[in-house]
């Protein structure tokens, strides 16, 4: 290229390329043509009327960048909803024939598609078989079993999400995958709801039926209400095998349980005894540890208990006085914050080293009620720090103290009953009474014995009863247990071996710790809904000597009976058995749930060709309740490790970092997000829940501050998304609608980039073979280098199973590269007619290679859009987009140019600087010319490849460049994009300096009101340093480019020719 000295640049300007400007209105528009549709019209007066509110609120300074998302998040509008109403058979494909409407509406995409993916069988791993793509490899999951009584919160959302993408992404790839649908039947959660809908309907209790009545009840509910998890798992687009569905308490389970305990049994890792349980005396049921809630209380608090006639107090510490025996005025005083428990104790303990109670040791004590003798006993496990240093001994009701116990000994006395009384242990001035009424009444009688030594606050923590609310006690009960030792060990090694491998790693040290301190496992419930024990007891009349109690365990009664006869000596038929009443733990069937969902103990083809399992994904908290167990049974009852790679996901919370909670009024049914909900019928869901009503007002107030305006319909695909994007892993998940919301609007700008890309191919369009296209220009190379290093990043994060990676991917391509940068950049290109077939290729390229990049995470657009494309020539096209062959980053590879990609960049900073001397400047229609200056020669032919599309993404007119050792035009504003390229925008005839230099003060005097504001305001608790600084940085820059761009105009007036001059 020729260059001359500064003098020639007038017009025409040596050197500089036209940049061809699109009009506003042409036929490649994204927006749609006039159609006369009433829908049309509106959709576009929403959108100018849009429009003109932001650049309103824009002029009035509101959109600050210190507005909060919450406060943000307020202000969004309702859209037009657009609905698929063409007759479509349920299972039939959507018809696509249709134009697409003006703007993506979620409810027209959802349509019709999910019954098509499942009646065609794409889920399937018999369909992947004959996929042109199919691998030999197989890839299969089971979805962590939700209980059947309730419905899928928004944690279950995420599960749904991240194992639902990886599932489409193997499934693409053409591997044979296998997603096992299931519910579990819960036990505890199932019947508490049964026997209320009972007592509700037809004021009957459950004790007033039959076994058998009460069980054809809760079949009957189950099949009449459990379909709602279903509905909702097919809402999210949940590409499960539907016709290998299980439920934890069908015929192949039942078997898979019963065969699970009588194996279990018989390696001797399975026993009955008499040990202290968790008890919920609401339920009278023992209830597992993960069904205890820990809850911390600061002091003294007052909670409503269920058959509690009154609020009991928590929280606090009752100190009475044991009196030593023959030492009218030695007492030892101890703190307790369960005066009910009194009448159980059996010791005083003290720590041997107390100096306090050394004179004690070997001593008597009388008990305060009783005056019962009572040994002081000395044991290191005692604090002496804590309170007096004294605490009383009740093995019968606290597992420390069971412990002590029997170091000691000591018998238990059990003095609270399985309904919350208290026992005839206790005396008949006690007995029967309800243990919180009989706290009150042991206080009055310690008062009148004048051995009560006052109370005082005491932080605790009180294990709840999840399922009834009730506080939940330890009692000792006659159960059956899983010995958890030896098959802890192997779980354990497992993870340190590597041979199970836990993600995030973290993980790694509760998993260890865990299994180093489990005790075993209680797996009796007396409940009547569940898997009824396989155990029977021998009629004692049978039974010779001593023995009392005699259990065997079999198959079937039949089986049994010849256990017991074997054990008896006596014919089998001659003696009476009696089936223990009491069902197994629900995580008993759940721990079986990856083989027997499979067939196990049967040797089916899917249990051969999917088991183990090649991943488990569910949450960390279920790490060591259910995941620790299934690792447990697996291992023993098959041989294997249920699965060889367990990833687990954080833990939702609201925006404000809440866990989410019904009594917080913040946990959200996906498909309120999906479809939109209003605030009323929010409100209206708390009204129908089991919240006390102190509960229901911070519930609802808590709805109207969040969701004032209800919340928008956000669709499928974006909440997906939204999930998919913070990953697996680290720290807790902080969700807001706001944040959803915005990826809708990333599914709009897809769907009108799909829309631009159909009317610019036509419908004579033929696609090359992806193998044979060459790029025709640099910013076609660039947009396919692009594309293949997106692919590039999707294939890591699917392996690595980091799916936040592939989401940034994908949204950086679509946003980023393709729709604010390729597609505006070629618009000009193609006003030409016949339009190139290069950039049309590219352009087909772009969207067959990014929907089918999205189809996972996004499967409901992306299906929707990739329909519509024209097909490649050349063999049968996949049916669907979630058979179709994922795009890998080595078929793509000869496109990735990475130098390429790092001199655009350059080119896109000076997009940006262009664009910020308009803003600057204020020139809204002008294009003025602008010249690019490198003081480094082989900056040059960098540019140079890009003349036109600076242009076009500048929105300026002719771009050339000026020669290195060339002087700075004059008149022209001047921005520096590094110590070697300056950048200069002709102002000459487009600004009028009188007119802007009072605009720019007037801005300048904003900024500078800010600025100070920021200096002398003290940091608010909590605010980041980093960010106060970003922002006092971002102002000083901003007031420096409004005093070079004043200082410049004035210079303008200086040299402009006065108007008497011309």
């Amino acid at each position: 290229m020729p260059h001359l000295p500064l003098a020639s640049f007038r017009p025409p300007l040596w050197g500089l390329r036209p940049s061809r400007v699109l009009p506003r209105s042409h036929p490649l528009s994204t927006q749609s043509e006039p159609n006369g549709s009433a829908i049309s019209q509106r959709n576009r007066e929403a959108k100018q009327k849009r429009l003109r509110q932001k650049q309103a609120a824009l002029e009035a300074g509101i959109a600050q960048k210190s507005k909060s998302p919450a406060e943000s998040s307020k202000a969004w509008t309702p859209k037009e909803i657009v609905l698929y109403e063409i007759p479509t058979e349920h299972g039939e494909k959507k018809d696509v024939s249709r134009p697409l409407p003006p703007a993506y509406s979620p409810q027209y995409v959802e349509a019709a598609w999910y019954p098509w993916w499942v009646r065609e069988g794409f889920f399937k791993p018999e369909y992947q078989a004959r996929l042109p793509q199919a691998t030999r490899e197989t890839f299969s999951m089971c979805i962590p079993p939700p209980n059947v009584t309730g419905s899928l919160h928004i944690g279950h959302a995420l599960t749904v999400a991240i194992q639902d993408a990886l599932v489409r992404w193997h499934r693409m790839r053409g591997d044979q995958v296998l997603w096992v649908p299931g519910s579990d039947h819960a036990g505890i959660a199932t019947q508490a709801v049964v026997e209320k809908q009972l007592w509700k309907e037809r004021g009957v209790r459950r004790h007033e039926l039959s076994r058998e009545d009460f069980l054809r009840e809760v079949w009957k509910w189950k099949e009449e209400k459990g379909g709602e998890i279903c509905e909702q798992l097919q809402v999210l687009g949940a590409s499960l095998d539907w016709d290998r569905e299980c439920f934890t308490m069908d015929a192949g389970s039942s078997v898979a349980v019963t065969e699970a305990f009588v194996r279990l049994y018989k390696a001797g890792l399975l026993y009955r005894s008499r040990q202290l349980v968790n008890w919920s005396c609401a339920l009278r049921s023992a209830i597992s540890d993960i069904e205890v809630e820990s809850r911390p209380l600061p002091g003294c608090t007052e909670l409503w208990l269920p058959d509690s006639p009154t609020p009991v107090s928590f929280g606090l510490l009752f100190s009475v006085a044991f009196p030593v025996d023959g030492e009218p005025d030695a007492e030892v005083v101890v703190g307790t914050t369960r005066p009910e428990t009194l009448p159980g104790d059996v010791a005083v303990a003290v720590h041997p080293d107390d100096s306090r109670y050394t004179h004690l040791h070997g001593r008597q004590l009388r008990h305060p009620l009783t005056g019962q003798l009572l040994p002081l006993i000395t044991d290191c496990a005692v604090q002496p720090h804590l309170g007096t240093g004294a605490v009383k001994v009740t093995p019968a009701h606290s597992p420390a103290d069971a412990e002590l116990g029997a170091r000691h000994g000591l018998s238990p006395l059990s003095v609270i009953a399985e309904d919350g009384t208290m026992t005839s242990l206790c005396g008949d001035w006690l007995q029967g009474l309800h243990r919180f009424v009989a706290r009150e009444k042991i206080l009055l009688a310690l008062r009148e014995r004048g051995l009560f030594r006052g109370f005082q606050d005491h932080p605790m923590v009180l294990p709840i009863c999840s399922r009834s609310g009730d506080v939940v006690e330890y009692l000792p009960k006659s159960q059956w247990f899983v010995c958890c030792r030896e098959m802890g060990d192997r779980a354990a090694k497992a993870v340190e071996s590597g041979a199970l491998e836990l993600s995030p790693s973290f993980h790694q040290k509760n998993w260890q710790h865990w299994f180093s301190h489990t005790g075993d496992w209680c797996v009796s419930r007396q409940l009547w809904w569940g898997h009824q024990i396989p155990a029977y007891r021998v009629a004692e009349e049978h039974l010779q000597g001593d023995a009392k109690d005699c259990w065997v365990v079999g198959r079937t009664e039949a089986e049994a009976r010849e256990v017991a006869a074997e054990l008896t000596g006596r014919p089998g038929a001659e003696l009476t058995l009696e089936r223990d009443p009491d069902v197994l733990d629900t995580w008993f069937s759940s721990a079986l749930f990856p083989f027997s969902a499979l067939g196990w103990p049967q040797e089916t083809p899917d249990l051969a060709r999917f088991y183990p399992l090649s991943l488990l994904e569910t949450g960390g908290d279920l790490l060591l309740f259910w995941v620790g167990r299934m690792v447990m049974l697996g291992t023993q009852l098959t041989g294997q490790l249920p699965f060889s790679k367990v990833l687990l996901h954080s833990m939702v919370r609201d925006r404000q970092g809440r866990k989410m909670s019904k009594s917080l009024g913040n946990v959200l049914d996906p498909r309120d997000i999906i479809n939109g909900v209003e605030l009323q019928v929010l409100q209206e869901k708390l009204r129908d829940g089991n919240l006390d009503p102190a509960e229901l007002v911070i519930a609802a107030s808590a709805q109207r501050k969040d969701f004032p305006h209800g919340i928008p319909e956000c669709g499928t695909d974006a909440l997906r998304f939204a999930l998919c994007s913070h990953g697996a892993l680290g720290g807790d998940l902080h969700l807001s609608v706001s944040e959803v919301l915005s990826f809708r609007h990333f599914c709009n700008k897809i769907w009108n980039a799909l829309r631009f890309i159909l009317n610019a191919l036509g419908e004579k369009f033929i696609p090359q073979p992806a193998e044979e296209l060459s790029p025709a220009s640099p910013m076609d190379a660039w947009i396919l280098s692009c594309l293949a290093r997106t692919a590039r990043d999707c294939e890591r994060g699917f392996l690595t199973c980091e799916l936040a990676l592939v989401t940034h991917a994908l949204h950086h391509f679509w946003l980023h590269n393709l729709c604010d940068v390729y597609l505006e950049a070629v618009k000009p290109v193609l006003l030409h007619l016949p339009r190139p077939p290069g950039p049309l290729q590219v352009l087909f390229s772009c969207a067959d290679i990014g929907l089918r990049l999205l189809a996972p995470l996004m499967p409901f657009l992306a299906e929707e859009l990739w329909q519509r494309l024209p097909p490649r020539p050349g063999g049968a096209p996949a049916p669907s987009i979630c058979v179709a062959p994922y795009p890998s980053a080595r078929s793509l590879e000869h496109w990735h140019q990475p130098e390429l990609e790092r001199h655009f960049s350059r080119v896109q900073e000076a997009v940006q600087a262009l664009r910020a001397l308009r803003a600057t400047y204020q020139l809204t229609k002008a294009r003025p010319r602008v010249l690019l200056q490198s003081s480094e020669p082989g900056e040059q032919g960098l540019f140079e490849a890009f003349l036109e599309p600076l242009g076009t993404l500048g929105h300026c007119g002719a771009v050339g460049l000026l020669p290195p050792a060339a002087a700075a035009p004059s008149g022209w504003a001047q921005a520096a994009l590094s110590d070697t390229v300056q950048v200069y925008m002709e102002l000459q005839g487009l600004v009028d300096p009188q007119t802007h230099l009072p605009r720019l003060a007037a801005r300048r005097h904003k900024l500078q009101k800010q600025l100070d504001g920021l200096i002398a305001r003290t940091p608010s608790e909590g605010e980041a340093e980093t960010q106060r600084q970003q922002r006092l940085s971002s102002l000083q820059l901003e007031l420096s480019k409004l005093d070079k761009a004043a200082s410049h105009l004035r210079h303008l007036m200086d040299v402009s020719p006065s108007p008497g001059e011309l």
